[in-house]
């Protein structure tokens, strides 16, 4: 298993690598100190992507069904609000995306306060999500309610004069689904539908999707309270040897992944112990060592990306935003295309695709469409920080287009569409991709304009799955009515060609050899015999 996660891991992170490596002797010089230091971090990336991988899968994903499929047996509507609530918190305290977000902030607003408010948000979702399945109700209501809702915050912000604070609430939205939450909630989502019955994607999936919505709304109520122009982002980057400056990241994801893995192990431990107490042996120790796996995983998988891929990206866009700035929308388009595969969530996502839905959709298809959405997606967002236009004028129509396509596709692709906008917006790209924007738009805009212009990629990324994916499922269920009627018609066309064969008339046997003897037809075959055909024979000469 090892070594498949980690040839899985090296081809996710290998193209990325090749591109800054390029980058580095051509357009965007990096120093040599730094490219060695985005090499090691390359190096962390895929060994920590592989096995987070593993824990994920022997871990995560049991504890979240177990979770799951417990509670919603209870019947108890309370303890099973309770439970989704303090869950919600737990694994949003814990997700390392939303701490890189928080603490490029904490100059300004406090980090443990923007933690709190997005944890209870998306606990409230979560919550919600569970009734969802329930007493089911339809998802594509509640995600046409939750955005009118987010919809109607924003403008007031903007009413306000508040409006720079929107890139950072639909950011918040995308970091809270991150390698800790991802597998966990899905995994819960798949417990609950199997106790109701419902084991296919309709059910089994918009879980994700609606725990992303609690944080936007989360931060947008912050915005009401708070004062604008005081917000100011930064990058966290350490200085100094690559010794001291992977020696001191290392040590600080060590407390911090314990304290986000801490939490998930002790409640499995009482779940273990007082609601699930038929667990058998072996499956307990796989599941401790799987959350050990998990912890190693992301330990090596933040150092790298904190390490190495952050101070490479704002490198890069500082560079880039100086001298070649022309290129930041094709560039952006390309990186955005890469580096989602290098998400660990994303990985986790499509499996459970292709699981719950028996092979019907293949993970390759969905890898690939996220990997052009964000790819155009990242693009839009360079655009905004050369041009300097409103979030609005691509997050409205972007989530109008993206409601209105709920309509006409499956609502398994919906389901699906509406997850992978919250996975495809890991920690890759709040560690690669945000600094990246942040020192072009440093550049071009000066500070000021950071919090207006960069932020706001987190969200674009997080959009375009959205409509990618839904496009994609129009797309296979057209395909599919085309074919269904093709094979209708098929039979038609076998009959009606029967049918005239059949009304041909008949010829004698005398003039079937006539006709074999001037080549007409090749033999006489059996011919029944009808009525004598009267054929009239001119002389030529």
């Amino acid at each position: 298993m090892i070594f498949s996660k980690i040839k899985e891991s090296l081809a996710s992170t290998l193209p990325i690598a090749i591109l800054v490596g390029i980058l580095s002797f051509t357009l965007a010089p990096l120093p040599l100190r730094l490219f060695f230091s985005f090499l090691i971090g390359c190096v962390l990336v895929i060994a920590g992507m592989s096995l987070f991988s593993i824990g994920a899968e022997v871990a995560m994903i049991p504890i979240g069904e177990m979770v799951g499929s417990t509670t919603t047996k209870t019947r108890n509507l309370t303890l099973i609000i309770v439970v989704s609530l303090l869950i919600g918190m737990i694994i949003t305290v814990a997700e390392p995306d939303l701490s890189v977000l928080a603490s490029g902030l904490s100059s300004s607003i406090n980090k443990w306060l923007l933690i709190a408010l997005v944890a209870v948000g998306v606990g409230v979702f979560l919550a919600l999500s569970m009734l969802r399945v329930i007493f089911g109700i339809s998802l594509r209501l509640l995600l046409i309610v939750s955005y009118a809702l987010v919809f109607a915050l924003a403008l007031l912000l903007t009413l306000l004069g508040k409006e720079a604070f929107l890139p950072l609430s639909f950011d918040s939205g995308g970091v809270t689904t991150g390698p800790m939450t991802v597998p966990f909630v899905i995994a819960m989502g798949v417990g609950v539908s199997a106790i109701g019955g419902k084991t296919g994607t309709d059910e089994s999936f918009g879980f994700v999707a609606l725990a992303s919505v609690g944080p936007i709304l989360s931060v947008m109520l912050l915005g009401l309270f708070s004062d604008v122009s005081a917000v100011r982002a930064e990058t966290e980057i350490l200085s100094g040897s690559i010794l001291r400056v992977y020696g001191l990241t290392f040590l600080d994801q060590l407390r911090d992944m314990a304290i986000a893995i801490g939490p998930i192990a002790v409640f499995f431990l009482i779940f273990r112990f007082s609601a699930n107490k038929n667990l058998p042996v072996t499956a307990f120790w796989r599941i401790v060592f799987g959350l050990l796996y998990t912890y190693l995983g992301l330990v090596l998988f933040m150092t790298g990306a904190h390490a190495g891929f952050s101070a490479a990206g704002e490198a890069i866009g500082t560079s880039l935003g100086k001298h070649h700035s022309y290129v930041l929308l094709p560039l952006g388009c390309l990186i955005g295309f890469m580096i989602v595969a290098a998400e660990p969530a994303v990985h986790v996502l499509n499996d459970q695709i292709e699981k719950i839905s028996g092979g019907a959709i293949k993970k390759t298809h969905v890898l690939l469409t996220l990997m052009v959405g964000v790819g155009l997606s990242v693009g839009l967002s360079m655009l905004r920080v050369l041009y300097r236009f409103s979030i609005w004028w691509l997050v409205l129509p972007g989530y109008a287009i993206a409601i209105l396509l709920s309509f006409f596709t499956p609502k398994s692709y919906t389901a699906i569409a509406f997850d992978s906008g919250g996975v495809a917006s890991g920690p890759m790209t709040a560690t690669f991709l945000l600094p990246l924007a942040t020192g072009a738009c440093l550049a071009i805009n000066g500070e000021s304009d950071v919090i207006k212009y960069a932020y706001g990629l987190v969200a674009m990324v997080a959009m375009s799955p959205l409509i990618v994916l839904q496009g994609l499922g129009l797309f296979v269920t057209l395909k599919a009515k085309l074919a269904e009627k093709q094979k209708e018609e098929a039979p038609r066309i076998s009959e009606s060609a029967a049918e005239t064969v059949e009304e041909l008339p008949a010829v004698s046997a005398e003039t079937a050899t006539a006709l074999e003897e001037v080549g007409a037809i090749d033999a006489p075959a059996e011919i029944a015999e009808q009525e004598p055909v009267e054929i009239e024979i001119i002389d030529l000469d």
